[in-house]
């Protein structure tokens, strides 16, 4: 049986004013597609960060892609981050460069062969639907566009695992739309597992997977008869 790309038993995570969840154990399997929903503040950028070794763990066992957070080494962060992919809100591109440079920069850093770059590039843009956008700046795509981009430099790297906080959080309903359904389709035609933060409940009640439910400072699975109690409390 194939190991869980994520796995956490009792974690606790800490800011600077103390405890920010705690007794937090969940898993998730290799090819599964997850939504992690809660209020703001309650915790759930704290635990992308965490997964991808930004934030340390204060207490537990966590590993992710085979890692062992907890006696990660910072030498082995690089590694640990070549087998995740990360989806941001607001994109955090290189508005100074072309889409194609945003992604070879990335390729470049992580250790490809200068004779992979090109190939690897045009078959992640075709991927993500922005093929001809290569040569255009980052300035003067449309905010779906933009995470587009933002998606395929996730992508890039043929990762395990893409974490993504509020990918539609910056879009309008259709664009959210076309955004979920382009994570979708690669969850489904890759087999990359998703970790998805958001507050986007027509997405959510869209394109229906597992909820994760951040709040009251742990983390919980609900069941199905639980979703849409919490669609009404926990919204922004």
């Amino acid at each position: 049986m194939e190991s869980p790309i994520i796995s956490l038993k009792d974690v606790t995570i800490s800011h600077d004013e103390g405890p920010l969840l705690t007794h937090v154990s969940l898993e998730v399997a290799a090819n599964e597609f997850v939504y992690l929903i809660g209020k703001s503040g309650t915790g759930k950028t704290s635990l992308l960060r965490t997964l991808y070794a930004d934030r340390t763990i204060d207490h537990g066992e966590a590993e992710v892609c085979g890692f062992d957070l907890v006696h990660l080494r910072r030498r082995q962060i690089p590694l640990l981050r070549r087998r995740i992919g990360i989806v941001f809100q607001n994109f955090r591109l290189l508005k100074d460069r072309n889409v194609y440079d945003n992604l070879a920069f990335v390729l470049r850093a992580t250790g490809w062969k200068n004779s992979d770059i090109d190939p690897q590039i045009r078959k992640t843009l075709d991927a993500v639907g922005i093929a001809d956008k290569a040569e255009a700046r980052i300035p003067h795509l449309s905010e779906g566009e933009q995470q587009r981009v933002g998606i395929a430099r996730a992508l890039i790297n043929n990762p395990s695992l893409i974490l993504a906080d509020e990918p539609t959080g910056n879009l309008d309903p259709a664009t959210s739309s076309d955004i979920m359904q382009l994570l979708v389709d690669i969850n489904q035609q890759t087999g990359t597992a998703m970790l998805i933060s958001t507050h986007d409940f027509m997405m959510i009640d869209k394109f229906q997977s597992r909820l994760l439910v951040c709040e009251n400072g742990t983390i919980t699975d609900p069941t199905a008869e639980d979703v849409n109690t919490k669609n009404n409390t926990l919204t922004q």
